[in-house]
């Protein structure tokens, strides 16, 4: 079995379906950890029951490379455990197996098995399982570090300069391994990049346009958390000469959603109370991937913060929108059962214009949600009239997000 670092935060979210009578489906970006968290819950599966049969198989691994079809899974599983004693199965990157889905209501059918998977595309899972599966599944997303995430596997202080490492270099978990400086972790961030790009996207999806694809992630890349839209991206790559249709860009941006590589975070007309169907704005699930894309910019530095911000919200398992107020708008509404959290997020609040934008928008909601103003000042005000102000490390590393 391989060392592993825990990831408490996800143990806590799959301890309760430990052993129930649902499939446990772990779904992510590539490389964000999820293979060494199945060997987490084997320990954890294993302690609960010492009795329990394991079954692993890895789709990575050659090893397995026979399992090609869910026949295959099937005849595979039944034929390594003993019969009539309760198993559970762990499935690496389930997707690369052909209609997975048979093969685990199959497995859920008998009754003998605690079923848990992994897998890499958002569409291909959520979309099999609820045709077949509908209310027998679980999904848990994983996300690549965490703030204090990375300062554990990294063993750093909490410091300005550690925190703009993890700004520059993102939280993918094998940089523990890795001398944290430029020229090593891009290096290793841009094979991951090409990675996700042909074999989750190019390869699954038949994409002949390669082209086209690598320039509509660069023109993501140097613009994230702007507003627009399928027919401005359209119309700038046509200035490129780069013909296209709104229709293509919007099936790339889906796909490119589907390898968790981006996230597409729609707006909220408070007033309306609607999500707006156009004008969202896109993300990277990992800041590092996007500066091994493009270069790293100081002055993208108010867009980084927002894009670490919402990273830490979606991993504390909130629904993310960004707030329209006629022509104002608030960066994050950020909702989790009956709880919701209105955020800014700035550089600083040294300026006078800047502060009353920040707190005037978030007054204007006038409702009694909790407001937070999250900057990169070392000295932050406490509170104006009822808004929090909370340094960036102090909000990703305290405990006052529910």
């Amino acid at each position: 079995m391989k060392k592993y670092i825990r990831r408490e935060m996800y143990e806590a979210k799959i301890r309760p379906f430990i052993g129930k009578d649902l499939i446990k489906v772990i779904v992510g970006q590539r490389r964000t950890g999820k293979s060494y968290f199945l060997f987490q819950v084997m320990d954890l599966v294993q302690q609960l029951n010492p009795d329990i049969q394991i079954l692993y198989i890895n789709k990575e691994d050659l090893a397995f490379d026979t399992i090609k079809t869910y026949a295959d899974l099937v005849s595979f599983a039944e034929s390594n455990v003993t019969k009539g004693k309760k198993a559970a199965i762990f499935i690496d990157e389930i997707q690369d197996i052909e209609d997975f889905e048979k093969a685990l209501r199959h497995f859920h059918t008998t009754g003998m098995w605690d079923i848990y998977c992994t897998g890499s595309n958002a569409k291909l899972l959520s979309g099999e399982l609820s045709t077949y599966l509908t209310g027998r599944y679980v999904e848990i997303t994983m996300y690549s570090l965490s703030y204090p995430e990375f300062l554990v596997f990294n063993r750093l202080e909490n410091t300005p300069e550690n925190f703009n490492k993890y700004l520059r270099f993102g939280g993918l978990p094998y940089l523990v391994n890795l001398t944290l400086n430029e020229n090593v972790v891009f290096e290793y961030l841009r094979n991951i990049y090409t990675t996700i790009l042909y074999k989750d996207i190019i390869t699954r999806y038949n994409i002949r346009n390669a082209a086209f694809l690598e320039r509509l992630v660069i023109f993501i890349a140097d613009n994230i958390g702007n507003v627009f839209s399928a027919k401005k991206i359209t119309d700038y790559l046509k200035s490129q000469n780069i013909k296209s249709s709104n229709n293509i860009v919007l099936d790339y941006l889906n796909y490119l959603q589907n390898a968790y590589l981006i996230a597409k975070i729609s707006r909220n007309d408070l007033k309306g109370k609607r999500i707006l169907e156009i004008g969202e704005k896109y993300y990277f699930h990992d800041t590092g991937l996007r500066h091994a894309i493009i270069s790293y910019k100081p002055g993208d530095i108010n867009q980084l913060l927002e894009n670490i911000v919402l990273l830490h919200m979606l991993i504390h398992g909130y629904s993310v929108t960004i707030g329209k107020l006629g022509d104002k708008e608030i960066d994050f509404i950020c909702d989790k059962n009956s709880n919701r959290i209105y955020i800014q997020v700035t550089l600083s609040l040294a300026d006078e214009n800047v502060r009353t934008r920040e707190y005037g928008n978030l007054l204007e909601t006038g409702d009694n949600f909790r407001k937070i103003v999250v900057t990169a000042d070392e000295y932050a005000l406490d509170t104006y009239k009822g808004i929090e102000t909370i340094n960036i490390r102090e909000f990703l590393t305290g405990t006052k997000i529910p």
